[in-house]
């Protein structure tokens, strides 16, 4: 028989993948062996089992008008509807009925990992076992900004899933995930991992999503995504679909962020967020141009508040954060996560790098709702990128040398980056100006951007002009 390119190229994929099930310590069926072909069905069968399905019930809020009040259902119809209606508030309300998947992570204590979305205003939740077992869960806590949730159950006999190091999770590796799609029962879907570090899905959220082209379909979501030796990865929890369907675009939530989360869910029920105090942009290539650093990545700190844990800390304004208890902060975001993730009364050693010199400070994470948050020439006769400067010693009032911005066009560059009216410029790119002539000089030696440091109601603050 001849054989063509394509036979060859079939060999040496599954030569290939044969190989991989060895490197990998992932078992391969002996009948399997025997028709040449690899099998995930040893690895599954140990990884099945911790994979749940879940349902629950939501109460939907209606006019009263469409339903019966109290006992008004007539007996012959009562027993058409047993579980239709539920008792609230004297009147009987509809509800709603969800599917979702979840991960037992704990067998002993019967914890459960899901998403946010699957148990939101849920007034119950049931989870079915692989093996059939069928009961009810309680929600121990649930943070909507990761989309992770807890929840326990009381069952003997359980299985828990061994989670991975997601600092070994490279783009290409084979990953399969398992889940409930459209509520059909448990379903394995394979792909590879198509990017880590996924953001933008929603920016008021905590993001670094595992991307990966493996099915995964409205019901998978807390599902598991788990590497080629079944252990787990990440929490399935989104998809892009113009139709609600698979277009091999899914997301997960990494074990790292799963794991932080649902330390303080099992601890506090929810997550108490600690705040640093600043406001931070990404250090891009204009950034570094314009403060003259040598550096490839980091958290450029553009404000710090009063009597925050980073004022005390003695973080300034134009400092770059490069590295956070230990783990490199390569932008904003990435640190955004880092700080909100770790709790509130908690020691940070944080190094960061100030002109030419590298330092180590300690900060006391703070409490309150907010966290650290990404933000985002030439001149003549005092008019910069659409606005208006002045002398401050030529405006009335205590104020000490610089440049006062009379007035900035909201149409203007200045204004898209944060210059205000009342405005005191106090630095260009580092370099302190203590009038408009000063400003000037600075401002054309720069490059395409300009570094401001401004003070504004007696704070310091950080602003990138293009």
């Amino acid at each position: 028989m001849k054989l063509s390119l394509r036979h060859f190229s079939l060999i040496s994929l599954f030569a290939g993948a044969l190989l991989a099930a060895a490197n990998t310590g992932l078992a391969v069926s002996a009948e399997a062996l025997a028709r040449g072909i690899p099998s995930l069905a040893p690895m599954l069968e140990q990884v099945t089992p911790a994979v749940v399905n879940i349902r629950v019930s939501k109460a939907i809020p209606t006019s009263s008008r469409y339903f019966f009040q109290g006992d008004e259902l007539p007996e012959e119809l009562r027993r058409f509807f047993p579980d239709r209606f539920n008792q609230q508030e004297g009147r009987r309300q509809p509800y709603a009925v969800g599917a979702g998947s979840g991960v037992i992570v704990d067998a002993e204590q019967g914890f459960i990992i899901t998403n946010h979305h699957v148990v939101e205003g849920a007034t119950s939740i049931n989870v079915q076992l692989h093996d059939g077992r069928t009961m009810e869960a309680e929600l121990i806590g649930s943070d909507e900004s990761t989309d992770v949730a807890l929840i326990q159950i009381v069952a003997e006999e359980l299985t828990d899933i061994e989670m991975a190091d997601i600092d070994t999770v490279q783009v290409g590796d084979y990953v399969v995930a398992i889940g409930n799609p459209f509520g059909i029962g448990q379903t394995v879907t394979s792909g590879i991992v198509s990017a880590l570090g996924r953001t933008g899905l929603n920016n008021n959220n905590y993001e670094d999503f595992i991307q990966t082209d493996a099915a995964i379909n409205v019901g998978n979501s807390g599902g598991a995504l788990v590497d080629l030796e079944g252990r787990l990865i990440g929490i399935n929890t989104a998809i892009i679909s113009g139709n609600g369907g698979n277009n091999g675009i899914g997301f997960a939530v990494p074990v790292d962020m799963m794991k932080a989360v649902m330390t303080h869910l099992e601890r506090d029920g929810e997550v108490r967020r600690g705040v640093l105090g600043v406001t931070i942009a990404s250090l891009t290539p204009d950034a570094r141009e314009a403060l003259g650093v040598d550096l490839e990545r980091g958290a450029l700190v553009t404000s710090v508040l009063e009597n925050s844990a980073a004022e005390r800390a003695g973080i300034q304004v134009s400092d770059i954060i490069t590295e956070f208890n230990g783990e490199p902060v390569t932008g904003s975001r990435e640190l955004r996560n880092m700080v909100g993730l770790l709790g509130r009364d908690v020691a940070a050693e944080i190094k960061l790098q100030r002109g030419d010199e590298s330092l180590s400070v300690t900060a006391i994470i703070g409490d309150g709702e907010g966290v650290a948050v990404a933000e985002g020439g030439s001149t003549s006769s005092g008019q910069f990128r659409g606005a208006q400067l002045r002398n401050s010693q030529d405006v009335e009032g205590d104020l000490e040398p610089g440049v006062y911005v009379e007035f900035v066009n909201p149409q203007g560059r200045a204004y898209g980056a944060g210059l205000r009216d009342g405005d005191l410029i106090v630095e260009v790119n580092r370099r302190a100006v203590s009038n408009v002539n000063e400003f000037n000089e600075v401002v054309q030696d720069g490059g395409r951007f300009a570094a401001l440091t401004v003070i504004r109601e007696d704070r310091r603050v950080l602003l990138l002009v293009p």
